[in-house]
């Protein structure tokens, strides 16, 4: 009897995992990919969008052109995951499995803030999906001066440099529209600065700083009102807007809720280091749909990945999975067109200055403002489409190197 391996959700991790499993094991082991839909977007494009710098169709794509040969790709809607009967049932069909991947990702949820959903579209925009980034695409070309605001409704949510990335941007496309003298930009967050990590957050504020940015911090948002154009934070503190821009409350996918298996917001509860479920047996976690503390982002998707295929072919042989994954998380940061920084950083060891790749050499350079930086992003696309979703690495992530051996 064949066994069976059902991952849920082919965006970055879930296919990186279907493909690297199907490499790794024999023909007796059945691997099957199971998402609501065809299209694969590269999601990092997505804030490109809005400034004319990219276009959604060139950032969706076939998902089954990147699934391998022998791995079971299902189009279908994912309705129930039953851990106790090992079961995924679907709008069409039932699937038993030994091993389980949970990538079903996250979602934004305007709805959770009263008012943003009347305000959507017209006052409130977003860049979080393909559909929004257009739209606000199309409002930024008719923005004439006054003031944008971009705000984060909640945390978590994905990609955390993204709302710093879009300000920067703007900044950038007010002056080539020739209106940023009478445009004021103001990044508008719960968090206690410009990002998680303090000694980041620091060289973040001060380029924010010298491009007249304003950044509002601890702001817990409550409430948008479009007609008059302002947002409300929980302690009844307003800022005006003219144009709204924000990242609204994001869960993860709701199957994993009806499912019971989540944390209240639709994460799954995740070992930090060995990415397993932690009430379930033969479940692993990967990319936005963990509660793991770092963040949700393609690069991290990415080594996530590689550490679950490691620990299912661990468990597969019999040996413990390890606890090998550190938090990993890679991202560039677009201060304009033509230039970027990039951060890398893990669960323990915020974001340094230096080199990467390579120490010394890079090309890359750390906190730090470059046009090698900028290449790396644009290029960073073409390496995941051809590269990295076929699960070929140009070489390990440093947790797996850390681990010393191979399994399989």
């Amino acid at each position: 009897m064949a066994k069976k391996i059902v991952v849920l959700g082919a965006g970055t991790g879930g296919t990186i995992v279907s493909n690297n499993l199907r490499r790794h094991l024999p023909d007796e082991w059945e691997i099957t990919v199971i998402d609501r839909d065809d299209k694969h977007v590269y999601q990092p494009g997505l804030l490109f969008v809005p400034f004319g710098l990219q276009k959604v169709g060139s950032l969706t794509r076939s998902r089954k052109r990147y699934i391998l040969k022998g791995v079971n790709f299902v189009i279908d809607e994912i309705i129930n995951i039953d851990t106790a009967k090992r079961e995924v049932t679907t709008r069409n069909h039932t699937f038993s499995y030994d091993f389980l991947v949970i990538s079903t990702g996250c979602r934004v949820l305007p709805e959770e803030t009263d008012g943003m959903e009347e305000a959507w579209g017209k006052d409130a925009f977003t860049f979080y999906y393909p559909d929004a980034a257009e739209t606000l695409r199309q409002k930024l070309n008719e923005f004439d001066g006054g003031k944008l605001v971009m705000d984060i409704a909640d945390v978590p949510f994905k990609c955390p440099v993204a709302p710093i990335e879009f300000v920067f941007l703007a900044d950038w496309f007010l002056k080539k529209k020739g209106i940023r003298k009478k445009s004021e930009i103001e990044l508008v967050t719960p968090l206690q600065g410009a990002f998680t990590k303090p000694k980041a957050s620091a060289v973040l504020s001060e380029a924010a700083r010298e491009k007249n940015v304003g950044i509002r911090t601890g702001f817990q948002l409550n409430t948008v009102n479009g007609k008059e154009k302002y947002i409300e934070s929980v302690q009844g503190e307003k800022i005006s807007f003219d144009t709204l821009v924000v990242v609204p409350t994001t869960f993860g996918d709701s199957v994993i809720s009806d499912s019971g298996i989540d944390d209240g917001i639709g994460y799954v509860p995740t070992h930090h280091n060995t990415l397993q479920a932690l009430k379930h047996e033969r479940v692993y976690v990967v990319g936005d749909a963990t509660n793991v503390p770092t963040s949700k982002a393609g690069s991290v998707a990415h080594y996530e990945a590689d550490v679950v295929v490691f620990n299912i072919m661990a468990e597969i042989h019999g040996v413990k999975p390890e606890e090998i994954f550190d938090g990993h998380s890679t991202c560039f940061i677009v201060y304009s067109k033509g230039t970027s920084s990039l951060i890398d950083f893990n669960y323990k060891i915020e974001p340094l200055p230096g080199k990467f790749p390579a120490p010394h050499l890079g090309p890359f350079s750390l906190l730090r403002e470059t046009k090698m930086n900028w290449k790396g992003k644009l290029g960073f696309e073409w390496l995941y489409w051809n590269v990295l979703l076929a699960g070929r690495h140009l070489g390990a992530p440093p947790t797996l190197v850390m681990a010393g051996k191979e399994v399989g």
